[in-house]
């Protein structure tokens, strides 16, 4: 799947579930934590999402800001899972 594409989904699900369908502007390197977007009940609400989308298992010592507190660190994440996934017995959804 393509980069645009997970951001674009990951964009819209943060749209619906936190910012209630308004676009207020969010750019792909916000941080969700710091700008109020997503408190610690956003985070695992937000890896519920990731886990039924993209088919990934999200770890506790995974759920930490540089893997989940923006939309380009999720992409990052989620490639990296990918490729891991890749040489093990991963669903390779992404």
């Amino acid at each position: 799947m393509q980069t645009a594409t997970i951001a674009q989904q990951i964009r819209s699900f943060i749209q619906e579930s936190f910012l209630f369908g308004q676009t207020d502007n969010l750019r792909d390197g916000d941080s969700f934590l710091e700008s109020g977007i997503i408190d610690s009940t956003g985070i695992l609400q937000l890896m519920a999402f990731l886990q039924d989308t993209y088919g990934v298992r999200v770890e506790d010592e995974e759920a930490i800001p540089d893997n989940l507190d923006s939309i380009d660190r999720i992409v990052v994440y989620l490639r990296r899972k990918s490729d891991s996934a890749e040489g093990g017995a991963g669903s390779g959804r992404i």
